[in-house]
């Protein structure tokens, strides 16, 4: 099956099962698993940290991210699209006590006065403000600039508040604005980036931070469950993950705007061209996108079927330009129809 469905579908890549297979391995519970020990260094060097913690998952990382900044009770305040808010099974609340201070974004960003008007003031009535979630690149498929990254961090600051960064597609992110990873991690206290989005590793995320942030967080994973053994069979992808995928994210980029110019010329789909920054892909239709998924299922690609009128398709390392004209072709005979 041609899978367009997310960047989460990628499969391991050859050399990754090769390296899986070879991997050196210890114990992470006991930080004796030297391959781990290199992916972790590797992504603290990579984001401009001092230390980083393999985890399962980036809803594992964004949540002991905020178990590890706040004290319970506290407010965050999140974007009103964000993942953290709307994907993560309300877990703030359950782990760490937590609640919302909701802002609405523009192009991803939440605006800088209504982030300014969050902030609590020394009220007994009001929770104590702790921390400012970001998502970069965002979930509508827009990447935030720099200075918007920058003029968010000495607020904070200046309010004696940490930032935390939803980095899933940190390097889609940082693909898009040509600089390192690390030129947007300076901008912020913590993030955690995923490398089984697009970066084709079958498992994981890493967290990095300050060494005494990744102390506490890394009792937290343990807390949850998230202490593994011989994970280094994991790192060996993530490594490769680091050091190549990375490298090729262009790539997708290119194909999802090749992508949209063919989708724009089926007069039944309207492309969001303003969401265009990373691997994504954003439409209005006409069309019926539960139908359209189930005929597309039968000639062997899956679409994700929506009940709105609004839906995304993801490029990533397992889609050809053959596959996206074969997906293209489909759809023009489905509106025929």
């Amino acid at each position: 099956m041609i899978d367009f469905r997310s960047d989460t579908v990628t499969k391991p890549t050859k050399e990754m099962r090769l390296a899986m297979a070879d991997a050196i391995v210890g114990d992470d519970v006991y930080e004796d698993d030297p391959t781990i020990k290199e992916l972790e260094a590797l992504a603290a060097k990579m984001t401009g940290k001092e230390a980083g913690l393999f985890i399962t998952s980036g809803t594992m990382g964004n949540q002991l991210s905020i178990y590890t900044h706040t004290s319970r009770g506290d407010e965050i305040i999140v974007g009103s699209k964000a993942h953290i808010k709307n994907y993560e099974v309300g877990a703030s609340a359950i782990i760490s006590g937590v609640s919302y201070h909701l802002i609405d974004e523009v192009d991803g960003m939440m605006p800088l006065r209504s982030i300014k008007y969050g902030i609590r003031g020394q009220d007994v009535h009001y929770p104590d403000s702790s921390l400012i979630c970001l998502e970069n690149a965002h979930g509508s498929g827009k990447v935030l600039p720099l200075d918007y990254m920058k003029s968010v961090y000495e607020l904070a600051k200046e309010n004696n508040l940490n930032v935390h960064l939803d980095g899933a597609r940190l390097f889609n992110a940082a693909t898009f604005l040509q600089v390192d990873a690390s030129e947007i991690c300076q901008y912020v206290d913590s993030v955690t980036f995923c490398l089984s989005k697009g970066l084709a590793s079958p498992i994981g995320s890493v967290l990095c931070g300050s060494k005494e942030f990744i102390r506490k967080a890394r009792r937290g994973r343990k807390m949850l469950g998230g202490g593994m053994r011989q994970v280094g069979i994991l790192g060996a992808a993530g490594l490769i993950s680091l050091k190549e995928m990375t490298k090729r994210l262009k790539e997708d980029h290119d194909n999802a705007k090749y992508l949209a110019e063919k989708l724009h010329s089926i007069k039944e789909i309207e492309v969001d061209f303003s969401s265009l920054d990373i691997n994504m892909v954003f439409i209005k239709s006409t069309l019926d996108f539960m139908e359209l998924s189930e005929f597309l299922q039968e000639k062997g690609i899956l679409f994700s079927g929506s009940r709105g009128k609004r839906t995304r398709i993801a490029v990533h390392n397992d889609i050809s330009r053959e596959n996206i004209d074969q997906l293209v072709e489909l759809i023009k005979e489905f509106a025929s129809k």
